[in-house]
């Protein structure tokens, strides 16, 4: 198979992003890639525990006359976010990730590109090959599961790993050094299903589409439209203009994602189809004209097909319709201390109907604990209106600023050195790894960085060559100043 990215610098790094992208990553599914990182440990003659849940942990001596400076763990997740164009044909389970290069970016033919977090994994491989670098003692944490709740942070053995400063290389925008990050909650409404036959005789499929989506933490301050919360706005309008039954509703793909694409299944009268059409022209039109920014390509497709033989009753229809219009969606609160900050936001990132039940499924995300429990507290008294169910699972908790900092410190500086500019210490509503982390290893010094990667968790996903080799160049010379 040839290499897209043989000639790239620094070379060593994209070599092992590129073999990345050849081993199935999708969250859930990362023994493939946790045993060949531990095999190329092992080639490398160095100290590795690859964990039961799969996290993989490396120890790298350290360089002669940095014996006794602090122990560096660099940390970055293994898995990524599996979504693909609408009608594109591929399968993360086996087929290798089709990168292209394009000017200064990797992208992709129409997938996720994995650069959330494998760019971390390659520098971190990258780090462990180099022969010709001075750093201390070096441990590297590799963990699964961070895109579906972060089990495997949640699993991590605190006895197989020590250290006293922690390198995050999760982060998206080159000379914004992260120093806290929000927590978070998926929360899982469940409606119970009744169905009946249905009465009438012609059946369309509304699909809407052309949304942008992505990551519903670093991008959920774009304001893009939420296809699942926006079909629900589209039913609510067109059952004040037309009778209709409806038969089936889905959409979305991952829960930490914004979600681009939705449909539902409606059966109507014959004489009623003019109608439905001219108002789902209307609100297309209405929609256009609110998204014409965040969302330029926003499409309602209507299609006929087969009539179903059942339909929801028209009290589930009405349920359904009342959760996505009630539910909290989007920003919810800001940040009164750092201007520009989103403080709470939920994201409906998937609406599927499993064994007789509609699941909702959101991400909950604050960087105050009692704003995601507020949110929560609003979703659980829809639900007890309506008669659904809610069950909160993988919480996970923030990363507070830590005033005291000399890896921070140590990054200014040289950054400034570097690059004859300051680097910005920031927060980020997206969550990290780092709370669990403090709460595992104990009260240690984390910061969070990484090269410039812009609409992650979408097929739109690009990873900036240039951005890349300067921030690992930088971080090679950080480890050299410790």
């Amino acid at each position: 198979m040839n290499k897209v990215l043989t000639n790239l610098e620094p070379q060593n790094v994209f070599k092992h992003f590129e073999a990345l992208t050849k081993i199935p990553r999708e969250s859930g599914n990362e023994k493939e890639v946790s045993d060949y990182i531990v095999e190329f440990a092992k080639k490398l003659g160095l100290e590795v525990i690859q964990e039961p849940c799969l996290n993989v942990i490396i120890t790298k001596p350290a360089t002669r006359g940095y014996e006794d400076k602090e122990t560096v763990i660099i940390q970055g997740h293994l898995d990524m976010v599996c979504v693909k164009e609408e009608g594109y044909e591929f399968d993360f389970s086996k087929d290798p990730i089709p990168i292209v290069v394009d000017g200064d970016f990797i992208k992709t033919k129409g997938t996720t590109l994995g650069g959330d977090n494998g760019i971390a994994v390659a520098m971190a491989m990258s780090i462990l090959e180099e022969k010709d670098i001075q750093h201390p003692e070096i441990k590297v944490l590799l963990t699964v599961e961070e895109e579906t709740g972060m089990s495997g942070v949640h699993e991590l053995n605190p006895d197989n790993i020590t250290g006293n400063i922690l390198i995050n290389l999760d982060a998206e925008e080159e000379g914004i050094l992260l120093a806290s990050c929000a927590g978070g909650v998926n929360n899982i409404i469940t409606l119970e299903l009744n169905k009946r036959p249905v009465k009438y005789n012609t059946a369309f499929k509304l699909v809407l589409k052309g949304l942008i989506g992505g990551h519903s933490g670093t991008e959920i301050n774009k304001r893009r439209a939420n296809s699942i919360i926006t079909l629900g706005r589209i039913l609510k309008i067109l059952d004040n203009k037309v009778d209709f039954e409806l038969a089936a509703i889905h959409g979305g793909d991952k829960m930490n994602a914004i979600p681009n694409r939705s449909e539902a299944v409606i059966a109507i009268y014959n004489n009623d189809i003019e109608n439905m059409k001219s108002s789902l022209l209307d609100i297309e039109q209405m929609l256009k004209l609110e998204y014409e920014v965040s969302d330029p390509n926003l499409t309602i497709e209507i299609e006929e097909v087969e009539c179903p033989n059942e339909v929801y009753t028209n009290d589930n229809k009405l349920e359904i319709i009342n959760i996505l219009s009630l539910i909290p969606n989007g920003i919810q609160t800001m940040s009164a201390s750092i201007e520009g900050l989103v403080e709470s936001s939920n994201n409906l990132g998937v609406l599927r109907e499993k064994d007789s039940t509609l699941i909702f499924s959101s991400s909950v995300r604050s960087s105050v604990s009692s704003l995601k429990d507020e949110i929560n507290n609003k979703i659980q008294i829809i639900c007890n209106l309506i008669g659904a169910e809610m069950i909160l699972e993988a919480d996970y908790p923030s990363w507070p600023y830590k005033i005291e900092s000399e890896i921070r410190e140590l990054m200014k500086t040289t950054y400034k050195e570097f690059f004859g500019k300051a680097l910005k210490v920031d927060a980020i509503h997206a969550g990290l790894e780092c709370g669990f982390l403090k709460e595992k290893i104990g009260d240690i010094d984390m910061v969070s960085l990484g090269p410039n990667l812009f609409d992650v968790h979408s097929p739109k996903e690009r990873l900036s060559i240039s951005s890349t080799e300067r921030m690992y160049k930088f971080l090679i010379e950080v480890l050299s100043r410790i």
